[in-house]
């Protein structure tokens, strides 16, 4: 399906939609671009950067230099696209059925101790294999089988890599397999246990750990030394 040109003067499209089409067609995903390339490609535009944001709310991963410390400050990378925002009715379906309340977004994050419920990562932390990544949550909503076998929509945490589905490298059957093989029975169990509520279970140790991770820096300094003594 050919998409619109992002600066065909007969479109009809607001600036996010725009700015969704300009990075399809000039940017590319994976690739990265800077605030001055945006403002040159909207002349005149005074907020085509907070329309560019607005994308996130549909699914569209772009990263700054907060997120990726690869990145320099002008910087941002184009993760991966989400919603269609250039069809209307999919921008209509996506904003009626995927909108969650700041109340409700606040409720998700404290259930969830502010963890992605995928990968375990806290908010703001470090990814293992890739430093100059930090875990960014999320809250969105999810269709999720539960233990019985029903169905139902649950609003769930996830960090953007987790919500992608990706973090850049190809799943191998053969290295899954291999995980789980190494696990001990304990290990095996909980992780069942996993895939049968489709979501990892933290663990007190787990969260001890990400309320660890919201302190700040004083804070943190009185509760290590209470853990040296």
């Amino acid at each position: 399906m050919d998409l619109p040109a992002w600066n065909d003067p007969d479109f009809k499209g607001g600036t996010m939609v725009r700015a969704a089409l300009w990075l399809m067609q000039e940017v590319g995903e994976g690739n990265t671009f800077t605030k001055e390339q945006l403002r040159l490609a909207f002349p005149g535009v005074s907020q085509a950067d907070r329309r560019l944001r607005d994308l996130r709310k549909y699914q569209w991963s772009i990263l700054t230099s907060t997120e990726d410390a690869s990145l320099l400050s002008e910087e941002q990378r184009f993760l991966q696209a989400g919603v269609p925002v250039w069809e209307p009715a999919a921008r209509r379906a996506a904003a009626s059925q995927d909108a969650v309340s700041a109340k409700e977004k606040q409720a998700a994050l404290s259930r969830d101790d502010f963890m992605c419920t995928t990968c375990g990562i806290s908010g703001g932390e470090p990814y293992p294999d890739d430093l100059t990544q930090a875990g960014v949550l999320s809250v969105s909503r999810r269709l999720t089988v539960l233990p019985d076998g029903r169905e139902r929509v649950l609003l769930v945490t996830e960090c953007k890599r987790c919500r992608a589905g990706t973090d850049g490298s190809p799943a191998r059957a053969d290295d899954v397999q291999a995980a789980i093989d190494a696990l001990d029975d304990d290990g095996r169990r909980q992780l069942q246990r996993w895939i049968a509520r489709g979501r990892r279970v933290l663990t007190p140790l787990d969260r001890a750990w990400s309320s660890y991770r919201r302190l700040p820096p004083d804070a943190r300094d009185e509760v290590r030394a209470r853990l040296d003594r």
